[in-house]
């Protein structure tokens, strides 16, 4: 694997009964990862575009992994308000290769800022560069350097930058 989820999300240091969002889910490796970090008393909502994974990632979460902190939610990230989660209710956001594939990486960023308390913490990752057909076209590539200008211009601090694999990058930033 490219990027170790479970390592990541030790490295961002979620703690029992945090409440997270896991921005483009997909195939849910972040959502389950956080889930078993935040405990019981935590919460994870997967949100995703795609209907089809939200169902498979809610089946793998209950049927298969017994984790009952999990929620999906379909929303889309190019819009603002798109999670449908209150304001400032939640601990933390993780992005994890979703920047690269959305049209308005305003919008999301002020989703978060949104939905985060005061405080509240992003798990930024995403990848360096274009690796010969694995991963963005080089025009989508959304670099560190791109990130850390977007984050900035909505408020956020860069917190510590994470190892976040060979192909990634990683960035903590804070509300």
């Amino acid at each position: 694997m490219f990027s170790d989820p479970q390592e990541n999300i030790q490295q961002f240091s979620l703690g029992p009964g945090n409440f997270v969002a896991d921005f483009g889910a997909g195939s849910g490796f972040y959502s389950f990862a956080a889930a078993e970090a935040v405990g019981p008393s935590g919460k994870v909502y997967a949100v995703d575009v795609q209907k089809d994974l939200l169902e498979k990632l809610k089946n793998e979460a209950r049927n298969i992994r017994h984790l009952n902190n999990v929620d999906i939610i379909w929303g889309d990230l190019d819009h603002l308000g798109g999670t449908r989660l209150r304001e400032s209710s939640l601990d933390a956001v993780i992005a994890s290769n979703v920047f690269f594939q959305l049209e308005k990486k305003d919008n999301a960023c002020m989703e978060m800022k949104r939905i985060l308390k005061p405080g509240g913490r992003v798990l930024f990752i995403d990848w360096a560069s274009s690796f010969g057909g694995v991963g963005p076209q080089p025009q989508d590539v959304f670099s560190e350097e791109m990130a850390k200008k977007l984050f900035e211009k909505h408020g956020f601090k860069e917190d510590r930058s994470i190892g976040a694999g060979a192909q990634h990058y990683g960035i903590i930033f804070r509300k």
